[in-house]
Parts: structure tokens; C-alpha cells; sequence
């Protein structure tokens, strides 16, 4: 048995590996730009690009690839070789030029009209605050993304950007506390990842699963997850194996791969890491998706990382855990014993409060997705509707400030378990709510919307820019206080009258909850075109301007990417499955009834007295419904050809949301019922049942 300790962080050129590959003078310049941020000048880059490429060869790396996250929602690298040749022969150099900058053609990648397709170059620049890898024999370096004339075109930027922008506003509040000693303040997040595993045999056999990463047909199986006997179960052998496997390329990587368990839906899984920076959580996460993939393939199965794969069973999602902590060890977040008078924990709770009041629209429109837009709303993800949960006490702590009333905490129970060899323990101060899309969790908040093909610095870096926001204005109304500790109260209490209306407790699944928020003006946008309309608000061009994080120009470009993005995923459901009604579905409903029809007249040359009235029924309801299903194939063609032709993107996107979706329906609804009454071996396609529990 290998101990974890023993190969943990092996192919990471991490802070070990540096302090002991670096001369001690370039090791303490390099962590002052990782710790500080500050400049990193050519000369130690040099060094430090000399180190990391020995280290790399040692480790059998013949290349090198700047990695990085354009705006496609997936990562990109081009390799480079170390090689530069030295007469006939060759040497194996890389220069810290090479490690800052390198240059990938940026004209292929989505610009939303920044770049046009003969502006080609682009720029990829090291990321020091996230440590280089190793793997297939490639030295990855973690880089940002940005256009020959400095546009962002990156996921990457934007959420550093947020970090630096959180951590200035956050220092400045601290200082007025007399928390002089902090000097830096860093996002935490831990994303819990959930995932389906199936068999890659069958997953060939579906062209929806290879073209759209979800099932465009498919009837229910006979069972789902209706005995709840799949959530936390035994592993199988199978699975178990895979995660074992996948645990250890992980931890291969660095990677803090904490828990898994089997998730709700048969075939459906989780996997959550430890908590570290934002921005190393996320290159974590980008690098944890991929590795999924490639580590189900050596098991002959395909890890679907679709937010709803299959119909009728719940879909997956990406829980956010995220919190706030300083440099001196403390988490921002944690309300301590006493929370009533720890008037820094309530100030960052006022922050948070106000600002995911003020921008509800845009922690939806951070999680908006064509795949997402089937979960946000069902009973298995929150609502549309953006609410924070805090807890039975913080809510009774929060409304007892808005009163002017004392507070009386619950304090923490004990747990009574009526067993004698069981020892009682202590309960937390409230229960989770796992209805609710923004929750406080004890000393963090899990931003619970999300879906799982996501990449989560999207809503953290909108979480950072708009808590930023709010500590900036807070820092202006206190830094000329005499009496900081009295003014601040004053403005906590008057932050928690004019915002409680986030604050939601109950069940935000039930109907009565949709009409309240509508009561409290609180905003439900039920799908991506929907949300994308509030992008180019006033406000929130303000917002991102004011912060450093985008320029008007490139938040519209963002706008128009995701927009045409969404648009692309349907055009290419939408013709898929045109494909599969006319190749595959069609002929093998035809086939089967002319069977049918060959089987009543056999029987009719044995004797006219034999019943074909079985038959007879199963050929006129197929019959029916074929002629329904044709006739909705070419409406949805028409549909499609409608949406596409359009040229506003926000009008083609709406169009496909609001005609070609409902039209799909349709047509899947007719399809998955003549699956129920099509004989399996003519049926073209491997059905929910075998999908679902072949693994």
C-alpha cells in the first residue's frame, strides 16, 4: 500500500519543491509576489523558469503549455517543446520570457465582437499565486488570457482582479477595527462536485449523450430514485474503483479531494475537496472535470458532467462553499460565541446581505446555463429566486438588531440520543436549509446554484466584486468616525432594515415562497435569456467599471458570448434531434409496425377465428403517434432554421427559449411514449434502465 503522504503533490512544482530548487534571495521574491502581489521582475522569472524546466525533465516532461480558461467554458493549452537547437543537436531551455508570455492565436476563441477573425494574436501571462503541474509528460503553466490589445478574453482575470479588489476594501474595514496587523485578505472556497458515471459501451450507442452531453429521448425506468436506497449506499465494485484511481491522480496534483459518496440518482456521484484560495479552487476544480473524464475512460465508462443527463432523476450541481479570511488565520465569517457583539462579523454580514440584495440579478445570471436552466426552479436545485439563508439564530440575531429588542441566543443543545453506548454531542446552532440557493453554513456561505460544467470563477468572482462594493461604501461612511464601534452599528442596523428582504428561512420550493418574493420584489428569472437582459443594467456596468474587473466594452462582449453560446447549445440539441427522429427513431417504429402487421396477417392465413385485435390496437396507437412525431420533427426543423437566422443575440436566444425548447418537448414527449410500446430489439437506442444501472 502507497502512503498518501508519500506521493501527495508529487507532480506539482509547489512551495516545497520551490524553496528547495530556488536560491533563497529569488524564493522570498517569488512568495512576496504570491503573498503580496507584487511585481515579479525578468530576472527571477529566469531563475524560477530554469528550476521549474529541470524539474519538469526530471519528471519526463519534454514540453511545455501555458493553460488557461477562455470564455468557451472548457480550458485550452498549445504545447511548446523544450527543445532549441545548438548546432545538429539540440539543448532543452526555457526562459523566463517563455514562462511569463506566450502567444496562442486568440482569433478562434469567443471575443464578443472585440477581436475580429484577421485580429489574430492574443497573450497568455503567468499566474505565480497558482502552482505549475505536471502531466502526459507536459509542464502546465496556470496563465491568464487576454487580446494583443489588452481585452480580457479569460474566466481567470476577472476573478484575480476580485480577489485583490476583496482583499483592499476588506484590510481597510479591519484597520478601522483595529485589526492593524492584517495585511491581506483572501476568498476561500471548497466546490462540491456531483457527477454521473456510465458505461461507455452504451454511451457510444447515443448520439445525443456524444453531441449535447444530455439524453434527448429516453423514457423513465421503471425504477428512479423514488426508495432513496442510491444516496450515501455502498459503493459498487466498479465505482469504488474509480474513485480510488481518480483519488489518486488528485492527490497527484495537489489536490485536495476530500469526500465521495453516491449522490441521489442512480449512477450519480460526488466528489468535494478540502477549502483553499479561490483562485487555486478553481484551476483545482477545471483540472478536477478533466481528470473525471480521462480517469472514467480507462474504466470503460463516461463521466457526464451535464447539469441533467437524464430526465425524471435529479441533475447535478456544484455546491460553492465560500468564505473570507485574513492572513493572520481568521475566518471573517465566523460569528464566535457571542455574535451579537462581534461587531466585525456582523459588518461583513451586512456587507454580504446588501450586497446580494443589491445584485440578486447578478448571482443568477452567474449561474445561468442551457444546461442549468432545467434544474433552477425543480424540486432537486434552488429556485430561480436568489434568498439567503442565515439560521434560526442569526435570522432571530439580524431581526432583533432591526427591532432595537436584546438578543437571547439558543445556544448550541446537546444532542439526546436515548442510547447508552452512544454518546450524546452537540448540535449545531441550526439545521440546513437545502432549499435555499445562498445559505450560511456556521463560518462560510454555500452558494448552492450552480451547475456542475460550471467554472466556479464565474460567481466568485461576481460574489468578491460585489462584497468589495459593499466594504468600500462602508469604508467611506466609518473612516471618519470618532466612535468606529458605534457607527458601525448604527450602520449595520440600518443595512439589515433596508435589505431583510433577502433573508428567507422556509421552503423555497414551495409555491407560496414564489409569491412572497414576488411580494418583496425579489427577482425570478426562470431562464438564461431572461437573466441576461439585466447584464447591461446601469448598475452593474457601474460595478464592474468602478471595481477594475471589466470595462463597459468587455461586459458586453461577455453578454453577447453567453448569449450566443446558449443559442449554439440548442441549435445543436435542436438538430441532433432531428437527426435521431428521422435516421433512427422513425425507421425503427416503421419496422416494428410492419412487423406487427406481418404478425396479424400470419396469423390470419392460420385460421381467420384467431384474435389480431392485440396487434391491431399496438399498430393504430404507434401509427398515431409516428404521424404526430413526423409532423413535430418538421415543425421543429422549421423552428430551428427560424432561430438561427436571426442576427440580435439576445432576440435569437429568446427565440430559442421560448419556440425551439417547447417544440423539443413535444417532441420528446411523443417519442419516449412510442419507446414504451416499441419492441427493445428494435428500439435504435440503449434505454434509461440500462443506462441508469449497468454501472
Amino acid at each position: 500500500m502507497k502512503k498518501v503522504s508519500d506521493y501527495f503533490g508529487m507532480n506539482v512544482f509547489n512551495d516545497a519543491k520551490m524553496q528547495e530548487r530556488l536560491p533563497k534571495p529569488i524564493y522570498k521574491a517569488l512568495r512576496k509576489t504570491i503573498e503580496n502581489g507584487e511585481a515579479l521582475d525578468i530576472t527571477i522569472a529566469n531563475v524560477v523558469a530554469h528550476a521549474m524546466k529541470d524539474w519538469a525533465i526530471e519528471m519526463g516532461c519534454t514540453h511545455y503549455t501555458h493553460w488557461f480558461q477562455p470564455m468557451t467554458g472548457v480550458t485550452a493549452e498549445k504545447h511548446d517543446s523544450f527543445i532549441s537547437p545548438k548546432g545538429d543537436e539540440v539543448i532543452m531551455e526555457f526562459s523566463g520570457k517563455e514562462l511569463i508570455k506566450g502567444e496562442p492565436d486568440a482569433s478562434s476563441f469567443p471575443s464578443g465582437g472585440i477581436r475580429a477573425t484577421f485580429e489574430a494574436r492574443g497573450y497568455t501571462t503567468w499566474d505565480p499565486t497558482s502552482p505549475a503541474f505536471v502531466r502526459d509528460g507536459t509542464l502546465y503553466i496556470p496563465t491568464a488570457f487576454c487580446s494583443y490589445t489588452g481585452e480580457l478574453l479569460d474566466k481567470k482575470t476577472p476573478l484575480l482582479r476580485s480577489m485583490e479588489r476583496l482583499s483592499d476594501e476588506a484590510v481597510k474595514i479591519l484597520h478601522l477595527l483595529g485589526k492593524t496587523e492584517v495585511t491581506r485578505v483572501a476568498t476561500t472556497v471548497g466546490p462540491e462536485q456531483e457527477y454521473f458515471l456510465i458505461d461507455k459501451d452504451l454511451f457510444n450507442k447515443r448520439v445525443d449523450l456524444k453531441m449535447t452531453g444530455r439524453t434527448l429521448f429516453g423514457a423513465k425506468a421503471p425504477k428512479g430514485q423514488e426508495l432513496e436506497d442510491h444516496y450515501f449506499g455502498a459503493i459498487n465494485t466498479r465505482v469504488a474503483a474509480y474513485m480510488r484511481d481518480l483519488d489518486e491522480e488528485l492527490w497527484k496534483l495537489g489536490i485536495f479531494a476530500k469526500t465521495k459518496h453516491n449522490e441521489v440518482a442512480p449512477s450519480q456521484h460526488e466528489l468535494a475537496p478540502v477549502f483553499t484560495t479561490s483562485n487555486i479552487a478553481t484551476d483545482h476544480n477545471e483540472l478536477t472535470m478533466e481528470i473525471m473524464q480521462k480517469v472514467a475512460e480507462k474504466h470503460n465508462m463516461v463521466c457526464l458532467l451535464h447539469e441533467k443527463p437524464f430526465k425524471g432523476v435529479n441533475g447535478s450541481g456544484k455546491h460553492n462553499n465560500w468564505s473570507i479570511s485574513t492572513n493572520t488565520g481568521e475566518n471573517l465569517l465566523n460569528p464566535g460565541k457571542n455574535p451579537e457583539k462581534n461587531t466585525q462579523f456582523l459588518l461583513f454580514l451586512a456587507a454580504i446581505v446588501k450586497a446580494v440584495d443589491e445584485y440578486q440579478d447578478l448571482l443568477r445570471i452567474t449561474v445561468a446555463s442551457a444546461g442549468n436552466d432545467h434544474r433552477l426552479g425543480a424540486n432537486e436545485a434552488p429556485p430561480a429566486i436568489i434568498s439567503m439563508y442565515l439560521g434560526d439564530d442569526l435570522d432571530a440575531l439580524v431581526h432583533s438588531i432591526i427591532k432595537g429588542e436584546d438578543y437571547h441566543s439558543h445556544k448550541a443543545a446537546r444532542m439526546q440520543t436515548g442510547v447508552d453506548v452512544l454518546a450524546d454531542f452537540k448540535k449545531d446552532n441550526s439545521d440546513r436549509n437545502r432549499t435555499s440557493p445562498f445559505a450560511f453554513t456556521g463560518n462560510k456561505f454555500e452558494f448552492r446554484a450552480l451547475g456542475s460544467s460550471l467554472n466556479i470563477g464565474c460567481p466568485n468572482y461576481m460574489l468578491n466584486t460585489m462584497v468589495a462594493e459593499e466594504l468600500s461604501q462602508f469604508y467611506e461612511a466609518l473612516k471618519n468616525s470618532i466612535d468606529v464601534e458605534v457607527v458601525a452599528k448604527e450602520l449595520i442596523k440600518q443595512v439589515f432594515t433596508e435589505h431583510s428582504r433577502i433573508i428567507f428561512n422556509g421552503d423555497n420550493y414551495s409555491g407560496e415562497w414564489v409569491k412572497e418574493a414576488e411580494r418583496r420584489g425579489l427577482l425570478n428569472m426562470k431562464t438564461l435569456p431572461e437573466a441576461f437582459e439585466k447584464l447591461l443594467d446601469q448598475k452593474n456596468i457601474d460595478l464592474f467599471a468602478k471595481n477594475n474587473i471589466y470595462s463597459e466594452e468587455e461586459l458586453r462582449a461577455r453578454h453577447e458570448i453567453e448569449l450566443d453560446m446558449y443559442s449554439k447549445q440548442i441549435n445543436i440539441e435542436g438538430l441532433t434531434m432531428q437527426q435521431m427522429a428521422r435516421k433512427d427513431i422513425i425507421p425503427a417504429v416503421s419496422a416494428f409496425i410492419h412487423e406487427l402487421a406481418d404478425t396479424a396477417v400470419a396469423k390470419k392465413a392460420v385460421s381467420k377465428q384467431i384474435s389480431t385485435k392485440s396487434e391491431e390496437k399496438l399498430i393504430v396507437s404507434l401509427s398515431d403517434k409516428l404521424d404526430k412525431f413526423i409532423r413535430l420533427t418538421d415543425e421543429l426543423r422549421d423552428e430551428v432554421c427560424t432561430a438561427s437566422s436571426l442576427t440580435d443575440p439576445q432576440e435569437e436566444a429568446s427565440y430559442y427559449q421560448k419556440n425551439v425548447i417547447p417544440k423539443m418537448e413535444e417532441l420528446r414527449e411523443v417519442g419516449d411514449r412510442m419507446e414504451m410500446e416499441t419492441s427493445q430489439k428494435f428500439w435504435p437506442y440503449p434505454s434509461y434502465t440500462e443506462l441508469l444501472f449497468s454501472v
